[in-house]
């Protein structure tokens, strides 16, 4: 039948106060970007909407806040939430930064999170959503002795004043974060006679923060590595103290797994031949210190044929080469580790066939005949106007394994150019520390995956990650200080 009145035919009439009309903003494209990349919703309207609405309503009153910057595995961010959570306060990350594309990777498939920003430094304050806790593990190589040390002389150095830059940011909006959790390595307290140390607690001061600092140690909070790093902590309204935690400690055997497979390769085919499985327990494998707790490479012969009088001589220039009086004769800056001429090494190792011991040495790779080095803008670079000399040749990353690890004992500091090489003995052979250790002695979940990416690639991003029973144990203090000022900013308000 067609023709005619239809009853509910057409479109429904929308009530007034629902039909949707059109508003006019101005963004930058920084800004669209961001609501492109976080918003949800088939529209730009609908995502804009979205991300407004959860900001209101979505995000009560009882929930923390907080932005995690350079995120790295989001160690701090766990260590954190879990602090936060364990008293009861719920918390939720609004902001997440990293541009390491295999952390990011990690990140993602342990929190799910679908957006995580990439440089810090191309990203608008005012794209940050508000937050009340901001977290960072600030790039550490500016300020490590494992790298060069340069401070805010490297670029990587000044990435601190992008914590400022959005520090100040939000405070000038009218919406200042409650406080900041901040970690680097240990070198940072000392780092240029403390001045470093000194600026980043004054610029955080002068926004308005108390600030607070100490050296922690991981082997106190329960886990079985010592790794020393400083922690930075400040809040608006309050000191949080970072002395007297509970003590709690372990041992590598707590963690280790048992029965894996062993390596059979040169080296440890050399080492077993000159070592039991007992003797190596402990030692370190390089040839730049010496003393009973150190293996060198010519030990176990890994370079060729030693004679008993080559291995005296090579003992002999390892400890010569430290002395800080050659530094004076030779008119360098002292260094730990200098060449020494053959005149030098005769009035210290003076038998007939020095000479030819030397050359032979260097013809093997135990030694090197180089200019000595001389320190320009704290960097070493050679000084071809000294005469050569003779030196170990020490690089340690030349060796398979670097370290030989004790059950019974803690683990070194996890460093992401050599935790590869940490060997544990197991059962009659050697093998590797996994992956899996690795993330125990960080304290990281059981139910963290780091399995689909590369060894190397884990192992780079655990020997830079934080230790979570620390950050947690911290964020408890800094979570109960919360509490409590927010409880008396309630109080005031009712009455």
């Amino acid at each position: 039948m067609q023709g005619g009145k239809r009853y509910n035919a057409g479109r429904k009439s929308i009530p007034f106060e629902e039909k949707k009309n059109g508003y006019k903003i101005y963004l930058t494209r920084q800004q669209k970007n961001y609501i492109d990349n976080y918003g949800n919703g088939k529209s730009f309207s609908e995502k804009c909407v979205n991300l407004l609405f959860n900001s209101i309503f979505d995000d009560k009153q009882d929930t923390v806040k907080f932005i995690d910057l350079f995120a790295g595995l989001g160690g701090i961010r766990i260590g954190f939430t879990q602090g936060f959570e364990e008293l009861g306060i719920k918390t939720k990350c609004v902001f997440s930064s990293e541009i390491k594309k295999y952390a990011v990777e990690a990140y993602k498939n342990y929190f799910g999170d679908k957006n995580i920003s990439g440089d810090i430094t191309k990203i608008p304050a005012e794209a940050i959503p508000d937050f009340d806790f901001l977290l960072a593990g600030f790039p550490c190589q500016p300020f490590s002795s494992a790298g060069k040390g340069l401070g805010f002389l490297d670029t990587r150095g000044t990435l601190f004043f992008e914590i400022e830059r959005i520090l100040k940011n939000k405070i000038e909006e009218g919406h200042p974060a409650q406080g900041f959790l901040l970690e680097n390595v240990e070198g940072l307290i000392n780092h240029d006679d403390g001045k470093t140390l000194n600026t980043i607690i004054s610029h955080l001061e002068k926004l308005g923060y108390t600030v607070n600092y100490n050296l922690l140690d991981s082997r106190y909070f329960g886990l079985a590595q010592s790794r020393k790093r400083v922690y930075i902590v400040g809040m608006l309204n309050s000191k949080i103290s970072l002395d007297n935690f509970e003590k709690s400690t372990s041992k590598l055997n707590d963690i280790l797994e048992h029965g894996l497979p062993t390596i059979n390769s040169e080296f440890t085919k050399r080492l077993f031949e000159n070592f039991s499985t007992e003797e190596i327990i402990g030692k370190s494998i390089k040839d730049k210190r010496g003393g009973e707790n150190n293996i060198h490479s010519w030990d176990i012969e890994l370079k060729g044929h030693t004679t008993e009088q080559e291995r005296l001589l090579l003992n002999a220039i390892l400890k010569e080469r430290r002395k800080k009086h050659w530094a004076e004769e030779i008119g360098i800056k002292w260094m730990d580790g200098m060449p020494l001429t053959y005149k030098q090494i005769r009035t210290f190792f003076d038998v007939p066939n020095l000479k030819k011991m030397l050359n032979d040495l260097t013809k093997k790779g135990y030694l090197t005949l180089e200019h000595p080095k001389q320190q320009v803008n704290g960097i070493r670079v050679f000084d071809e106007s000294k005469p050569k000399g003779y030196n170990i040749v020490s690089g340690k990353l030349s060796f398979e394994f670097t370290k030989i690890l004790n059950p019974n004992e803690l683990a070194p500091t996890l460093v992401a150019m050599d935790v590869s090489r940490l060997g544990v003995v197991d059962g009659n052979g050697l093998r590797k520390l996994t992956i899996r250790e690795g993330q125990r002695l960080c304290g990281y979940p059981e139910n963290y995956d780091l399995s689909f990416l590369k060894e190397n690639e884990a192992f780079d991003l655990l020997g830079n990650t934080v230790c979570l029973p620390v950050i947690k144990a911290i964020s408890k203090r800094i979570g109960k200080e919360y509490r409590r000022l927010t409880n008396e900013t309630n109080s005031s308000r009712n009455i």
